[in-house]
């Protein structure tokens, strides 16, 4: 695994993050060789980085007491898979005392960074839950993590996002309200906290990814335009057709790089965006939002079933068709071919 300095270096020129999942058998027991597989089959594809132990690995994981073994074993199988050495962030939740104590874990494992949920702050003022992050920051460098609501966000103000971006070890932020206005709050609090060559911006909406990664976000300070980008996506749906991914995060940088933003390219978003519709559930406020990611790995082979720690969390009604139509549509979105040459060679 590459060391800090140069981690945090590759974090801050901006990557392909896939979200990782949790892989379970028909029991709902960790499966660690289809997770060895996911892990394998992101580096191949491409992905500059891994996030572990976040959302879409399920939160869950903590009380199942899976959450050391899952970091551990993604550690492992990358440094033993590549000669490449990928951005590892690790999910950090719970109130200053649990997120502190993972930061310490993910540490020792060797993870970079820390991308910290802030749900579990919820009902608390802004003091307290900065005090918290300055907590937790000492013990590793942090990732911001503005998660939306509908799966257990809280709503933080461009105030908010100011002093936060003020606390010295924040080094990124994941921007994922899947809301506009909200996005522009992080901007306008990086802008006004003056970190904005500082703290890398990753994309963390999933229902707007190419313009995120094209659009240059102005924000005035002080009577002076300041311009922000998204350097890169830290993201769910870039835990299924990775490879494909890669191609449009590349494509997004070359064509923003040069100011030539292509109609074609803008018209991306709204397909991309239409394929993420259905692998996270929106017609059912994101129920199905992990499941339906683990359908489209199901699909290819990668997962041998949609199974989620809780029972109660699966496809919704509808879904599985809604991820066909998607299919058929965006066909050449997908990244098939490359699973399927490579499968039994990720699962050895």
């Amino acid at each position: 695994m590459m060391a800090h300095t140069d981690a945090m270096a590759a974090l801050k020129a901006g990557t392909v993050i896939p979200a990782h999942p949790l892989a379970l058998d028909a029991s709902r027991t960790f499966d660690r060789r289809r997770q060895r597989a996911l892990t394998r089959y992101y580096l191949d594809a491409g992905a500059g980085g891994l996030a572990v132990g976040v959302h879409t690995t399920q939160f869950a994981i903590r009380e199942a007491g899976l959450y050391e073994d899952v970091l551990g074993l993604a550690a492992e199988t990358a440094a033993a898979w590549t000669d490449r050495d990928p951005v590892m962030v690790a999910g950090l939740a719970g109130a200053t005392a649990q997120a502190a104590k993972e930061a310490e874990t993910a540490s020792s494992l060797g993870y970079h960074a820390g991308l910290l949920s802030l749900a579990a702050m919820k009902g608390n003022d802004h003091d307290a839950i900065i005090e918290h992050c300055e907590a937790v920051a000492e013990r590793m460098p942090l990732v911001g993590f503005y998660l939306q609501p509908a799966v257990g966000g809280i709503h933080l103000d461009a105030a908010f996002w100011t002093r936060f971006a003020s606390i010295p070890n924040v080094v990124a932020i994941k921007v994922a309200p899947f809301n506009r206005y909200r996005t522009l709050d992080v901007m306008r609090g990086v802008a006004e906290a003056g970190a904005q060559d500082r703290i890398a911006l990753y994309t963390g909406n999933d229902d707007h990814i190419v313009l995120d990664l094209v659009t240059p976000f102005q924000v005035v300070v002080e009577g002076r335009p300041v311009t922000l980008r998204f350097v890169g996506g830290l993201l769910g749906h870039w835990s299924v057709w990775t490879k494909a991914a890669v191609s449009i995060f590349d494509r997004c940088r070359a064509e923003a790089g040069e100011n030539a933003v292509t109609a074609e390219l803008l018209a991306l978003d709204a397909r991309v965006t239409d394929c993420n519709s259905a692998f996270f559930d929106v017609a059912n406020d994101f129920h199905g939002c992990i499941a339906g990611c683990h359908e489209v790995l199901r699909r290819q082979g990668l997962l041998e079933g949609t199974w989620c720690l809780d029972p109660e969390e699966g496809l919704s009604p509808g879904q599985s068709a809604e991820i066909d139509r998607v299919l058929r549509q965006h066909a050449d979105l997908s990244d098939d071919a490359f699973v399927a040459a490579n499968l039994e060679r990720w699962l050895a």
